[in-house]
């Protein structure tokens, strides 16, 4: 039997996903035979890894010592994006007059947002089910802590397992940073933010990435008053710094307080329940930051500890996972690994697309035919605050690192009209292309549904379709989508050269002349 898993708060929600995810009466099945894979950790990488492989008509089995579903259903994209429609709701509530109705004056039910989070969790949860996998995609499922003991075999509550291939989708966890006092001061994460049934009056988030800068907001537009600290210049570093600025006024308007650039000397408890952080600014001034909770959105630690992974010679590296090769497979070349326990993309979607790379390089090709690389795929991603922040492709930096020359076509969303009468203005798109042509190289949007119209681009640049092309493209009318084709047309315009001007100002002379 499994070890009982209890998720706070304990209610109908909470026991309905472990139910499905870490079944409490739940038997491992009796190994039975050489599996033609084993895969450790049922998260994203892990579960598509196994579903793919089974339906293939290998024999597979599937441990997970915790949650399966992992941290996108648990703990991190299906739990956030609920809250974050919560609080976004919010905001649409408070701006209600202006499309002519009256606005609410209630404050926000912080519970009801997250019990309604709970709920959503729990539905999800039967995609993710541990019963599912079994019966309906013939995978064999383990709970327990999984090792290995030598070059064929994996062990796991008591059972021992040979394998022919392993793949190893480990995940990874929350990782604190080293502040004084900050471990002592009962901090949150994305692992236990959820667990949360009562608003914080006053909330310090620790990082500006995806993760602080999505749970910032919405805490801040469900009504905490919220501190956003960073020891970067701007927000999302990553991103482009034109799209992060529209992003952080946004989070300034929302009311959210930005204090980038800072350090956090430490993190003292005081009485009851009480927090305060001692800060440094860039300008050497220093500040005490008095809050109930404290949230931590930066750094991630890879789950490779416990594994067993020096006995079957796969090299690690505690802070930077795994090693793999760009066929995702490790320093012993029957153990592959897959997701955020070795790679540097650490998205649900890319995990997803290299578990499909892994089954590919594991099991169905011969030496060299039939693999695929990790860097042939197209990687997109979004920060789901509002506005949205999606890129894909190469940014600016990437391009001059590289030395190509490139040029920029920008416009703001709201030469999209649908924009303009959805009250959703603020944003743009932002195309790269390669000089003296229309290949795109990368591309930037920030919009209210950034991540839905990233994939245009996307494919666009998976398939080889140029720039230019979508100015032929027809869109229904409204839709914020035609910013694309506005960038599309920018770029179209420069191709019109003195020489073709000239050429189409004499048919059209010979056409009037010709009278047709």
């Amino acid at each position: 039997m499994p070890p009982v898993i209890a998720i706070a708060p304990d209610d109908a929600h909470n026991a309905r996903l472990v139910k499905n995810v870490h079944p409490p009466d739940w038997q491992n099945p009796r190994p039975s035979g050489r599996y033609n894979l084993v895969v450790i950790g049922a998260g994203s990488a892990g579960l598509i890894t196994s579903l793919v492989a089974a339906g293939l008509g290998a024999k597979v089995a599937l441990i997970e010592r915790h949650l399966m579903g992992g941290d996108c259903l648990n703990v991190g994209c299906v739990p956030s994006k609920a809250v974050i429609r919560s609080a976004r709701r919010v905001v649409e509530a408070r701006s209600a007059r202006a499309l002519g109705l009256e606005t609410p004056d209630a404050p926000p039910d912080f519970a009801r947002a997250m019990e309604r989070m709970r709920e959503i969790r729990a539905r999800i949860s039967s995609e993710d089910a541990a019963a599912r996998y079994r019966d309906e995609f013939g995978v064999d499922i383990y709970l327990g802590d999984a090792r290995f003991v030598d070059e064929q075999h994996i062990e796991v509550a008591g059972a021992r397992l040979e394998f022919a291939k392993a793949v190893i989708a480990s995940g990874a966890r929350p990782a604190l940073p080293p502040i004084p006092g900050l471990a002592e001061s009962g901090a949150l994460d994305n692992e236990t933010v959820f667990t949360l049934t009562e608003r914080p009056a006053r909330l310090a988030v620790i990082g500006a990435g995806p993760i602080g800068c999505e749970l910032a907001q919405a805490f801040q537009r469900l009504g905490s008053q919220v501190t956003l600290l960073a020891n970067t210049k701007q927000i999302l570093p990553r991103e482009d710094p034109d799209a992060a600025r529209l992003v952080s006024d946004a989070l300034v308007q929302d009311g959210v307080e930005l204090l980038l650039d800072c350090a956090i000397e430490k993190v003292e408890r005081g009485a009851g329940d009480l927090k305060t952080l001692r800060i440094t600014g860039a300008d050497g001034a220093t500040r005490a930051l008095a809050v109930d909770k404290i949230l931590v959105g930066a750094g991630r630690a890879p789950n490779v500890e416990g594994l067993g992974l020096e006995t079957v010679k796969v090299d690690f590296d505690p802070v930077t996972g795994i090693k793999v090769d760009d066929f995702l497979r490790t320093t012993n070349p029957r153990i592959y690994a897959a997701g955020d326990c070795c790679m540097q993309w650490k998205f649900t979607h890319a995990a997803d697309a290299a578990a499909k790379l892994v089954v590919q390089n594991a099991l169905f090709s011969l030496g060299p035919l039939g693999r695929r690389r990790l860097s042939q795929l197209v990687m997109p991603w979004c920060t789901y605050t509002d506005p949205e922040i999606a890129h894909v492709g190469l940014y600016e930096h990437d391009a001059r690192a590289q030395g190509i020359a490139f040029d920029r076509y920008e416009v703001p969303i709201a030469a999209a009209n649908r924009a303009v009468t959805d009250g959703e203005e603020r944003g743009l798109v932002k195309v790269l292309v390669k000089r003296g042509s229309d290949r795109i190289l990368g591309a930037t949007v920030v919009a209210s549904h950034a991540g839905e119209l990233i994939t245009q681009l996307t494919l666009a640049i998976g398939a080889g379709i140029g720039l230019g092309r979508f100015t032929g493209l027809i869109y229904p009318y409204p839709t914020q989508g035609e910013a694309i084709k506005r960038a599309a047309g920018a770029y179209t315009r420069t191709r019109l050269t003195a020489r073709i001007a000239r050429l189409f100002e004499m048919l059209m002379t010979i056409r009037r002349r010709l009278r047709f």
